[in-house]
């Protein structure tokens, strides 16, 4: 992944007053747990005028990128309100959200602001991490809790 190009993304991000919170493995490297990934995976809150933020903030790190106007906020605010854009730098990819199931959606997340290189970024706490990452079978995301479990203390049960 581009650091470059993400930073561009989160100030684009910022700029557009887009509502959202971080999750993923792109958090965790904010709470300081690094492990490789090819996306950013966030929440945006499920509003038509937010989604429209969304598109915004794409269009000024992507200018030019047609496939910006494929991302719809009837999908987001509809049965299944999760969608995958492919930039075209082909160097990471977002896994966008406006709720999980009935476990958590943009309002149930808890999440903090972390600051990089004056970019105010929203990023799941390791507790809210920690609950998406503990009940799923993936390996690494079984290896993601335990690392959070250690370096925050955290109890199972959180």
């Amino acid at each position: 992944m581009d650091r470059d190009e993400i930073l561009r993304v989160l100030r684009a991000f910022e700029a557009a007053g887009l509502e959202y919170v971080l999750i993923g493995a792109a958090a965790l490297g904010f709470h300081g747990i690094v492990r490789a990934t090819e996306d950013l995976d966030l929440f945006v809150r499920a509003t038509p005028e937010n989604v429209e933020r969304l598109q915004a903030a794409f269009r000024a790190a992507y200018a030019g990128d047609p496939h910006i106007d494929e991302i719809d906020a009837r999908d987001l605010l509809g049965d299944y309100p999760t969608v995958r854009y492919y930039p075209p730098s082909g160097d990471l990819y977002f896994d966008i959200m406006t709720r999980l199931g009935d476990a958590a959606s943009f309002e149930t997340v808890e999440w903090e602001v972390k600051e990089i290189e004056g970019i105010r970024v929203r990023v799941a706490t390791p507790a809210a991490l920690y609950r998406f990452k503990r009940g799923t079978v993936r390996a690494i995301d079984q290896q993601d809790a335990t690392a959070l479990l250690e370096r925050f203390g955290l109890k199972e049960e959180d």
